[in-house]
Parts: structure tokens; sequence; C-alpha cells
């Protein structure tokens, strides 16, 4: 084998991994854009779901927004729901500060009071007037 074939080989070798990197590449960036639409339709769903529930807002809205998710899902297969806290199990917390879903939001913890000191370096107990110092 001369060397022009050696480096027809080479030239070869290097055109096919660019086109794997190339393949590759597309489909990272096809990935992320179905999850940026996927994230707007969530989106999407979350407004319209609150306008319903405290704004007045119509029922069609939340079936439009479940219907758009429904068919992205026809299309690109399952919704990955792990990092947005929308798959949670009830009962376990989603993101900080943030119920369940379907459960409602602990109470806030009472305020923190400060502690009671014995030694005498708080408020003197007593019955004292300024006369008295």
């Amino acid at each position: 084998m001369g060397f022009l074939d050696k480096a027809k080989v080479a030239a070869q070798q290097a055109a096919t991994k660019a086109q794997q990197g190339v393949a590759q590449g597309q489909g990272k960036v096809d990935s992320m854009q179905a999850k940026r639409a996927v994230d707007g339709l969530l989106r999407d769903l979350g407004a319209a779901c609150y306008a319903e529930q405290r704004a007045g807002g119509s029922r069609e809205a939340v079936v439009r927004a479940l219907a758009a998710l429904d068919a992205h899902a026809a299309e690109h297969g399952p919704l990955d729901l792990t990092g947005s806290g929308v798959g949670a199990a009830a009962g376990e917390p989603t993101q900080a500060g943030s119920p369940a879903p379907g459960g409602s939001a602990p109470p806030p913890p009472p305020p923190a009071q400060p502690p009671q000191s014995s030694t005498g370096g708080g408020t003197p107990q007593g019955n004292f007037t300024l006369d008295d110092l």
C-alpha cells in the first residue's frame, strides 16, 4: 500500500468520525429543543391551572395545555418529568418551599422566641420603678 492509499484511508476515517460527531451533536440539539418545548408546555399548563383555580380562568385553557402536552408526548415519546419536581410522589418534597403535588403546603414554622435566661442577664423580674435606682 502506497503513501497515497494510506492518506486516502485516513481521510475516509476522519470523514466518517466527523459525520458521527455531527450526528451526535444534532441529536443533542434536538434533545435540548424538545426539553425546552416541554418546559414551555408545562409552564403554560401551570399558568392555566393557576388562572383557573385562583383568577377565574377557563377550564378550556387547561384542556388545551394538556392536549398540547399529549401531542408532544405522542411525537417525541414520554415526557421526562424527573428534573422539574412534577413527578414526585405525594408527600415527598418537590422543590424547596413548594408543596407536593395534590397536597397542601405545610404550615410555616412558629416564630423563634428568644431563650429565657435565669441568670438575671435579661429583663429583671418584679415591680420596679425608676425611683428604686
